[in-house]
């Protein structure tokens, strides 16, 4: 699986956190969350004992109130990082699946996030982190070496 970002810290104890985002088109567009003026896939961690469609299906409601039919799992990576809310240091193991928007159910539920539509291209190029970037862009059929990696 690849990985994206910096590598592990030597010395760090990182524990694994699996994880689902979503790269939701609806025609031309594709569907955001905005978290602390970061634009990412929407999607986060699967608890333990849920499945990784009912893990999706929850964080995409959670941060943009939009209800999405899976159309296939795109694939997966990895990347290290340091988890603010949960306060320890994770191996994500990020699944990434193509989804249709299919209706709006009401605002988030999550207070810091907000949904963000904006064309493909223009959400590809402003997507914070590198895996997601290179997954929707997958997705939209822009080639990965025409994807700038920022490292994060």
């Amino acid at each position: 699986m690849r990985r994206y970002g910096p590598p592990p810290i030597p010395g760090k104890t990182y524990r694994n956190r699996p994880g689902v985002y979503a790269v939701i088109l609806s025609g031309t567009d594709m569907l955001l969350a905005e978290q602390n003026g970061d634009l990412l896939l929407p999607g986060g961690g699967i608890e333990p004992g849920e499945s990784v469609l009912a893990a999706l299906h929850r964080e995409i409601w959670e941060e943009t109130g939009w209800r999405v039919a899976p159309v296939r799992r795109l694939g997966a990576f990895s990347r290290y990082a340091w988890l603010n809310e949960e306060q320890y240091w994770c191996r994500k193991t990020a699944h990434v699946y193509l989804c249709r928007a299919v209706r709006r159910l009401g605002p988030p539920v999550e207070p810091d996030h907000s949904p963000v539509w904006m064309s493909a291209g223009l959400a590809v190029a402003r997507l914070q982190q590198d895996g997601e970037r290179v997954f929707a862009a997958r997705a939209v059929g822009i080639p990965e070496e025409a994807i700038p990696l920022k490292g994060i």
